[in-house]
């Protein structure tokens, strides 16, 4: 099977790039580079010695899209491409919702024209919104996302769900992550952020590795053991496996099949500060400010589905995440760009 990827040179698609072609598929990545590297791609074929075809390219470019998959004759595509980080959306929700809808459609317009009608989506955990009941199950109802970004996760679910309901043929997979850290263990490849880390992990490397002075611990009077806020960190080749195994599911022409992919532990901020602590032998200095509006309590998994229908759960814990990710910024201290 062929296997398109957008957006896979950027942190997850590279790591599930590298699990797809260990597993025996033909890989085509298109990515603009907006927000990766092409050495991302280089170190693919480092680390599984296989090829790949890359076509440097936006997703929103119609005739350039329609031209790749008449060529390529594509059996299945998993779509990361699109903006991601979630402040820069409140500010700049124009460019979001262009990006991240407008591309979907040109992508999904050039896929129906071309006889591919398999899509895996790389979702969020943000579309539960403030969740109902936690941990979060699949029949979580989606809440109110609170930002533009959520919105357009939100949104795409939506649209693909919508094009099954019109032509049963499609099939489509959401995968809805939770919050993916660490790099693969070669260290050649991990989360490599233009500018100040949004993510708690990047950030927190950063200042173990003294790029960064302190991390700001936003609140510590949440409902929760230490007061600091609790999520489910994935570690990134776990979340890549699973996309290799929702190929498998897709094969079975399931229609629209939503699974969550977490851990379904919670781990504080301080939890997460401490278990980097142990991977990089030194202390991490950081301050406790004020919560951020949005942030909630409490959010972790419930993954047993796709632990029962897609054979998939998480192996690595919190200490590995750690360990992978100190691994990946001590070789790459400036990212891709040493």
């Amino acid at each position: 099977m062929k296997i398109l990827v957008t957006g896979g040179a950027g942190y997850i698609g590279s790591h599930t790039c590298v699990e797809l072609l260990n597993a025996g598929y033909e890989v085509v990545i298109v990515d603009n580079l907006y927000n990766a590297s092409k050495k991302a791609v280089d170190r693919i074929k480092e680390i599984t010695g296989k090829n790949l075809t890359f076509y440097e390219e936006d997703i929103l470019n119609a005739p350039k899209m329609n031209e790749i998959f008449a060529k390529e004759k594509v059996d299945c595509v998993i779509h990361f491409a699109g903006l991601k980080a979630v402040g820069e959306s409140v500010s700049k929700p124009l460019e979001y919702y262009q990006n991240n809808i407008s591309g979907t459609l040109v992508l999904c317009d050039a896929m129906r024209k071309n006889g591919c009608k398999n899509i895996i989506f790389s979702s969020s955990a943000t579309v539960y919104g403030e969740p109902a009941f936690v941990p979060i199950t699949e029949e979580c109802p989606k809440g109110t996302p609170t930002n533009p970004y959520g919105w357009t996760k939100h949104m795409i679910e939506q649209i693909l769900t919508d094009f099954h309901t019109a032509d049963n043929d499609w099939n489509v997979i959401l995968l809805r992550y939770f919050n993916p850290i660490g790099a693969h263990k070669s260290g050649l490849i991990g989360e490599d952020p233009k500018g100040i880390p949004n993510n708690l992990l990047p950030y927190v490397a950063q200042v173990a590795i003294g790029k960064l002075q302190c991390l700001g611990v936003f609140g510590d009077d949440y409902d929760t053991p230490d007061g600091t806020g609790v999520r489910d960190y994935i570690h990134v080749v776990d979340l890549a496996t699973g996309h290799v195994k929702a190929i498998d599911k897709i094969k079975e022409n399931p229609g629209v099949k939503i699974y969550n992919l977490g851990t379904g532990n919670g781990y504080s901020v301080l939890d997460v500060v401490k278990a980097f602590e142990k991977a990089c032998g030194h202390a991490i200095p950081y301050e406790i400010k004020e919560r951020r509006p949005g942030d909630i309590a409490t959010c972790y998994s419930d993954a047993s589905l796709a632990k029962k229908e897609l054979g998939w759960e998480a192996q690595y814990g919190i200490d590995e995440m750690c360990a992978d990710s100190w691994r990946w910024q001590t070789m790459n201290p400036d990212g891709y760009n040493d």
